[in-house]
C-alpha cells in the first residue's frame, strides 16, 4: 500500500530521483538511485527490453523502464521513494504501478511553481513519513556538508585547472545522489581521488564544452569527446545532484536546486556556468520520449552560445551518425 512508514520500507529504500536524501539517513534507512544502479548494470541494455515484455510501451522514457527492471531485479529493495511532482509523469506513474505490485511507496513532491513554504511544508511531510525529527535531518545534513564541499573541489579542479576528466567529473557528481548508498565510504574514495588528481599536470583543453539536460544515457560519450579533441568542464544535471551551493539548512539548498522547478533557474545556471568556466559550445542531451525535449527550442533562443543537441533512447554506445554529428561540432568550436 502506498504511502507507508518507513517501517515498511525495508532496510535498502530505492529512489527514482534525486529527493531531499538527508531525510533517508536520518531515518537510518539505505538510499539506493536506482537510475545508477540501472545504468551501472551491464545488463542495462536487456533491462529495459525486458521491462517491455513485461508490458511497459515502446514509448515512454526508458530510465523508467530501467528503473521498473532493477527493481524486479533486487528483491531485496521492498520500498520506493517517488518524486510524484519535479520529476516527470512517468515517474507519477511508475509509483503508481509498483504500489500495485505490492512495494511500498511514499511520494515526494517539490512544489511547482519554486515555493519556499510550500518546500517547507513537504519537507515536514516527508520527515513525518519516515519518522524522523527536524533534529535529526538537520544532524545528517550538517554531517555531509564536508562531502558536498568536496564535490565542489572537485568540479573546480574539472573547470578551473583540468586535473579532473568531464568522465571522472560526471562519475563522482552523478553518484552523490545517494552517496553510493553509503555515505562514509563514498567521502573516503572522493578525498582519496582528489588527493590523486591534485598531483596532476594542469590540462587545457582546445575545446570546452557544457553538457546540459538529462545525465546522457549513452555510455561512452566523455570518452569520444576527448578523442576529438574535446574536454567535458560543465555536467549540468549532476552538479546540481550534488546540491554545489553552502547553504545553512535543508529547504535552502533543496529550493536552489534548478532540475525540479521552472527552466528560468536553469537558465539564469547555466549562463553562470558559460561565463565562469569559458566554455565554447554546449551539448543539449534529450531522452527519446521525455518532455524536456520542449526546451531546446528556449536554449536556442536564451543561450548566446552554439548548441549541438543529441537525442538517445537504450543505454548503448553512440551511433555512427551521432559520432559524426560531434565531430563536425567540434570542428566548427576548434580554434
Amino acid at each position: 500500500m502506498a504511502e507507508q512508514g518507513a517501517k515498511s520500507l525495508g532496510p535498502k529504500v530505492g529512489l527514482t530521483t534525486t529527493i531531499p536524501v538527508e531525510v533517508v539517513l536520518a531515518a537510518g534507512l539505505v538510499p539506493v538511485d536506482l537510475n545508477n544502479l540501472f545504468i551501472g548494470n551491464l545488463l542495462a541494455y536487456q533491462q529495459v527490453s525486458q521491462a517491455e515484455a513485461e508490458g511497459l510501451p515502446r514509448t515512454i522514457c526508458a530510465w523508467v523502464k530501467g528503473i521498473y527492471a532493477t527493481l524486479m531485479a533486487h528483491p531485496e529493495i521492498t520500498g520506493v521513494i517517488v518524486s510524484c511532482q519535479g520529476d516527470c509523469s512517468y515517474s507519477q506513474a511508475l509509483g503508481e504501478i509498483l504500489a500495485a505490485m505490492g512495494l511500498s511507496v511514499i511520494h515526494f513532491k517539490y512544489p511547482y511553481p519554486k515555493d519556499r513554504q510550500e518546500l517547507r511544508r513537504e519537507i515536514a511531510k516527508f520527515r513525518a513519513r519516515l519518522g524522523v525529527s527536524a533534529e535529526e535531518v538537520a544532524k545528517v545534513h550538517r554531517l555531509l556538508q564536508p562531502v558536498r564541499q568536496a564535490l565542489s573541489h572537485l568540479d573546480r579542479l574539472t573547470w578551473e585547472t583540468g586535473q579532473v576528466r568531464g568522465r571522472e567529473n560526471f562519475q563522482f557528481l552523478i553518484a552523490s545522489s545517494d552517496f553510493g548508498s553509503d555515505p562514509v565510504a563514498y567521502y573516503q574514495k572522493l578525498t582519496a581521488f582528489l588527493q590523486e588528481a591534485q598531483t596532476r599536470p594542469h590540462r587545457h583543453p582546445p575545446v570546452r564544452l557544457g553538457i546540459i539536460g538529462i545525465p546522457p544515457i549513452f555510455l561512452d560519450l566523455w570518452d569520444y569527446l576527448e578523442e576529438l579533441p574535446a574536454e567535458v568542464v560543465f555536467n549540468e544535471m549532476p552538479r546540481q545532484f550534488s546540491m554545489p551551493y553552502p547553504f545553512g539548512n535543508l529547504v535552502e539548498q533543496y529550493l536552489a536546486y534548478t532540475y525540479p522547478y521552472e527552466i528560468t533557474g536553469r537558465l539564469a545556471d547555466i549562463k553562470a556556468a558559460i561565463q565562469e568556466r569559458r566554455l565554447d559550445g554546449l551539448i543539449h542531451y534529450t531522452q527519446s520520449f521525455c518532455f524536456r525535449q520542449m526546451f531546446d527550442q528556449m536554449f536556442r533562443e536564451k543561450l548566446a552560445l552554439p548548441i549541438l543537441t543529441i537525442e538517445g533512447d537504450r543505454p548503448t554506445v553512440l551511433d555512427s551518425r551521432t559520432r559524426m554529428r560531434l565531430e563536425a561540432f567540434i570542428d566548427v568550436l576548434r580554434p
